[in-house]
């Protein structure tokens, strides 16, 4: 998810088909293309973004955003998503729990 009227690019496309692959052991992962964006979505819930540079967010609460903040990664805008470090997005087990994290939040709706 971009800033309203940016243009999605091949980037952000590949990212986000990269991150639903590397997801694809958790059931009804989907992607839609959200204001020059995507959203990434498990049961109609969206836990997670990839804007349109390609960056990965996944959501937070306000447990939760700690571990992002303390590596230097900021919240994207009002949402209540941050970016995901790329040593978390290359190492398959760490994304996998991070994203079931996220995908908690979203379920729970907490903020």
């Amino acid at each position: 998810m971009g800033t309203k009227g940016e243009k999605a690019t091949s980037k952000g496309r590949l990212v986000t088909e990269l991150l639903v692959s590397k997801l694809d052991v958790i059931d009804k992962i989907s992607s839609k293309k959200m204001f020059g964006g995507h959203g990434i979505f498990r049961q109609g819930k969206m836990f997670a973004l990839v804007n349109s540079r390609g960056i990965v967010h996944f959501r937070t609460n306000d447990s939760s955003y700690k571990k992002y903040e303390a590596q230097g990664f900021e919240k994207h805008r009002r949402m209540p998503y941050h970016a995901v470090p790329d040593k978390v997005f290359d190492n398959p087990e760490t994304l996998l729990d991070w994203a079931k994290e996220a995908i908690a939040l979203s379920k729970n709706n907490t903020r």
